[in-house]
Order: structure tokens, then C-alpha cells, then sequence
């Protein structure tokens, strides 16, 4: 007789049957694990609008948790009633998202950008000067691999990006010296691997199946690969994965605190900056949001306020 499968694994099999990202997959079960607990580990078959709502309440008022984490914890709570319950209730859709506050993003100057690029060095410097340049995220800019870069069309293509959308951007001349030192160092570690018969690199979906010798071929190589092998998701075969987030978050964070800039500034605000300064440079506002893939025009337009707020847009009273 089979053995039942358990709510989390199948929520697991919904998520990847989707081809949800892994952190989406994290985020969705972590946030089922805490509705069942919170409800004293009864079944959410059982659960209903009532409880739903208690819950979203508990982490609003008692958690405190900003607007952007409660829709997610809704998100996580609908894709399990709807995608793996299969429970057509009305009261899905009378759930309320919270509303978020819009803020405007934290921009740098382009002296600022500058100086806390002088305290990055290596890979660190290279890969903020990639946010910064090519208006990346982090996690697209840590997924990179050897193959998506073009040094011929001076471009990089960015695949499976948010929202599954591929884009092309600018790959900048000055990093050009330091992408070609660091892509000889993993060609020295990819060499190593292929000698020591590794399994290689992690590929997205079935790329495995349909390509089996595609892990230890150049062309799919991580541009920033950890440094070690780790386990694959959901497995128990070990491939090398892409740089973590954390390291670089941390020594961006140091840099930042050793140029002194008083700004809350983050991986993700070099990005901010470069659709800024495209925008301060004359680009048209759909040329930004094309290369920064943003669906719709109206999220690209918060950059305008930042230059709206500038004293070139607006002269104080003061002044006159």
C-alpha cells in the first residue's frame, strides 16, 4: 500500500510543477508550516475564512510584519487552497491584501557609487559594478553563467528572470579586465572539477535529462560559482551552485559603512541608481523599464520622483 504523501511535500510537487522559483518554494511552505502550527497543527482542510483572517491578523497587530510579508504569507495561504486542496471557496477571493506604502527607493549619487566601488575589490568589486552598470538584481546577477555573456555585442542576456521574463542589458566596457580575470578563475576551477570526474554545476528544471553532459561543459558555468558542492533541492545529488547572497550583502554593507555614506544602502540600491541615472541622462522611460524588466511603466516611474525631489526639478523658496 503507498504511503500517503504529506501536505508539505505536496506542496512541494504544486510548487515545482509550476516551476516556481526555489525561494518561492521556501517562502510558500515556511508560511503553511506557521498557519498549521498556529492553529495548533490541525489540518487546513479543515480551516476556513475565520481562521485564515486570525491568522493574517496575528502577524499584522502581535508580529508586526510589514505589508509586503503579509501578502506573502496570503499568497502562500491561497496557492494552498487553491492549487493543492483544490478548494473552490468563495472566501479566497473576498481576502483583503494588505496595502503597501509606497516609498521611494534609496538613490545614490554617482560620486557615492564611485566611492563605495573604491572599497570593493575582486569578485565583490565586480559584482556590484554589475548592479550598478547593467541595472541587475542580485540573484541574476549570482546566476550568471559563462554563456550568457556576450563580450562581442557588449551585452548580457538575463534568462528566467522575475516574473519568468528574459531581458538583454548593457555589459559595461570597464569591468570588461576584471570579468576576464575572474572568468580564468573558474576556468581553473571548472578544469580541476572535470579532472576530479565532479558532477559540475546545477542546472534549471530537466536541463539534466535532456543535456546529461551539459553540467561539465564550459559554456554552463556559474560566472560567480561557490566555492564548495552542495545539495540539490529536493535530492540527494550534489552539484556546485552559484555565490551565495549573504557574503556579498555583507562586504557591499561594509563598503558602504567605510565610505561613510549616510544612506541605507544595499545591494539592490546600485539598481535604483542605475535606472535613476539612465533616466537623470536623457533615457526614455520605456527603455528603462525595458532593461530593468519591469512589467508595467507605472513601477519604473517611482525613479521619477527621486528626480522630481532633486534640486534641479524644484528650487527652494529659500534660495530665492
Amino acid at each position: 500500500m503507498a504511503k500517503p504523501v504529506k501536505l508539505l511535500d505536496q506542496v512541494r510537487e504544486a510548487i515545482r510543477l509550476r516551476h516556481y522559483s526555489y525561494q518561492t518554494e521556501k517562502a510558500y511552505v515556511g508560511w503553511i508550516r506557521r498557519y498549521i502550527l498556529f492553529h495548533n497543527k490541525q489540518h487546513p482542510s479543515s480551516l476556513g475564512h475565520e481562521q485564515v483572517t486570525q491568522f493574517l491578523t496575528h502577524l499584522a497587530v502581535e508580529r508586526k510584519v510589514s505589508a509586503s510579508t503579509q501578502n506573502q504569507a496570503l499568497s502562500a495561504l491561497l496557492f494552498l487552497y487553491g492549487q493543492v486542496l483544490d478548494q473552490d471557496l468563495p472566501w479566497l477571493e473576498d481576502l483583503v491584501r494588505a496595502k503597501r506604502p509606497v516609498r521611494v527607493p534609496v538613490v545614490m549619487t554617482r560620486e557615492e557609487v564611485r566611492t563605495v566601488l573604491n572599497q570593493l575589490d575582486g569578485k565583490y568589486w565586480l559584482i556590484a559594478a554589475l548592479l550598478y552598470g547593467s541595472g541587475l538584481r542580485l540573484i541574476e546577477c549570482l546566476r550568471l553563467r559563462v554563456k550568457d555573456i556576450s563580450c562581442g555585442y557588449r551585452q548580457i542576456t538575463i534568462y528566467d528572470g522575475k516574473g519568468r521574463k528574459d531581458r538583454i542589458v548593457p555589459l559595461p566596457d570597464s569591468v570588461r579586465n576584471a570579468l576576464d580575470i575572474q572568468l580564468e578563475r573558474v576556468r581553473l576551477q571548472h578544469v580541476n572539477d572535470t579532472a576530479g570526474n565532479r558532477p559540475g554545476v546545477s542546472l534549471p528544471f530537466a536541463l539534466e535529462r535532456k543535456f546529461p553532459s551539459a553540467p561539465k561543459t564550459w559554456p554552463w558555468q556559474f560566472v560567480f560559482p561557490s566555492g564548495h558542492y552542495s545539495r540539490i533541492p529536493g535530492s540527494r545529488g550534489r552539484r556546485r551552485h552559484h555565490q551565495h547572497p549573504s557574503p556579498v550583502q555583507k562586504a557591499i554593507k561594509r563598503a558602504v559603512e567605510r565610505a561613510r555614506i549616510d544612506k541605507r544602502a544595499t545591494a539592490h540600491t546600485f539598481r535604483h541608481s542605475f535606472a535613476t541615472h539612465l533616466l537623470e541622462d536623457g533615457y526614455d522611460i520605456r527603455t528603462v523599464q525595458e532593461l530593468l524588466g519591469h512589467s508595467d511603466v507605472r513601477t519604473t516611474q517611482i525613479y521619477t520622483h527621486v528626480l522630481q525631489r532633486g534640486g534641479n526639478a524644484v528650487r527652494s523658496p529659500l534660495d530665492k
